[in-house]
């Protein structure tokens, strides 16, 4: 039994790095399948060295058999088990697209309360196919957007899937303008390539630049694997409208604060995926996933819609978010359409992200 268990252990490893080689020369869906079996390993092995560590340490506490990890098939079968229920749940976890929310208001004149929806880290190629997608485009398209902005990886490693599946047919559904930076991913496969898919899927990629809608400035800086990039203060000099700042790797969150930036939407991190990564990528970044605040500036870091390699998540969640943006006086609920009077004091939303700037409305009125 253990020799089986080491044999297909084994192989599943192989699979892993023959993924790599293969994946660009065989047919889509057996790619697909290399992609996913190898992939899904890594998640495996970590959690193996987890369970046999702690169990290595109830041995030598006496609270475990030292026996039961070396000879013992039931003990083999137990971690097994964990394992395969770890992952398992892991893989509905992942599935589970959680939707977030978020009201802001500002004293700076739009032209309408807006609803925005901010997705980031799609990965979508070998494992989050056209259906993934689709699935995706209808939460999307159910939030009735004025506006959708897209936080970068909207591409995984290989552009190849995704052109030959004509997944730029998906994205053609999104009933609102689409705006999107690039990622590291994009860089990692076609940069050129990404950048026609972009056009031809009807999105609208902002590299350094800026674009206007309804009162709001929408920032699109390039991502940082670039050799040269804008700083964010020379891209929001002379704008005069609520700015959103999209970036796709959350590092430096003070420049965002130092340029008058309102709000910074990224991505990146995916919080780690996975427990116990998800507390490396906690004690890396400033903020590796939710909202946050530095200043007048508000930013939510986004645990990505989708997800690179295993589409597994543990102790994490895949996310959207919707932002209402609305004008002082008027606050829109996200969940009831109800409007709120100018005393943001007595505004209540049921929005858990919900942020109003009740301190700034305060000191107004006494000046």
């Amino acid at each position: 039994m253990k020799l089986v268990v080491t044999g297909v252990f084994l192989l599943w490893f192989i699979s892993f790095f023959v993924g790599f080689f293969v994946t660009e020369r065989v047919p889509v869906r057996v790619a697909t399948v290399f992609y996913e079996v190898g992939n899904t390993w890594l998640i495996a092995f970590l959690y193996l060295i987890i369970i046999f560590l702690i169990a290595d340490i109830a041995s030598w506490c006496h609270l475990l058999p030292k026996t039961y990890l070396r000879d013992s098939l039931s003990g083999l079968l137990t971690i097994i088990g964990i394992v395969v229920l770890v992952m398992t749940l892991g893989g509905f976890q992942y599935h589970h697209k959680q939707r977030e929310t978020l009201t802001l208001t500002t004293a700076k004149p739009i032209e309408k309360p807006l609803t925005i929806v901010l997705v980031s880290d799609l990965h979508i190629g070998y494992h989050n196919r056209k259906a993934e997608l689709a699935r995706w485009v209808d939460l999307i398209n159910a939030e009735q957007p004025d506006l959708v902005l897209i936080g970068g990886d909207i591409i995984d490693r290989s552009l190849r899937p995704v052109v030959e599946g004509r997944y730029a047919e998906e994205f053609r559904r999104i009933q609102a303008p689409v705006y999107t930076v690039l990622g590291n991913h994009e860089y990692f496969s076609d940069l050129a390539g990404a950048e026609r898919f972009f056009s031809d899927a009807g999105i609208v990629l902002l590299k350094d630049s800026v674009a206007h809608f309804k009162g709001v400035d929408i920032i699109g800086r390039n991502d940082r694997m670039a050799r040269r990039r804008a700083s964010v203060k020379d891209l929001a000099k002379g704008l005069e409208g609520f700015t959103i700042l999209l970036d796709h790797q959350p590092y430096h969150l003070e420049e965002a604060e130092k340029a008058g930036i309102d709000f910074q939407f990224s991505g990146h991190t995916h919080r780690g995926q996975i427990w116990p990564i998800s507390w490396i990528t906690d004690a890396v970044y400033e903020k590796s996933w939710g909202h946050h605040q530095r200043g007048n500036t508000r930013y939510y870091v986004s645990s990505g819609l989708g997800i690179w390699g295993p589409k597994i998540r543990v102790g994490t969640q895949s996310e959207y978010l919707v932002l209402q943006l609305t004008a002082r006086g008027l606050v829109h609920s996200s969940q009831n359409d109800t409007v709120c009077p100018r005393n943001l004091e007595k505004c209540v939303t049921n929005s858990n992200f919900a942020t109003e700037i009740i301190n700034q409305t305060n000191n107004e009125k006494s000046n």
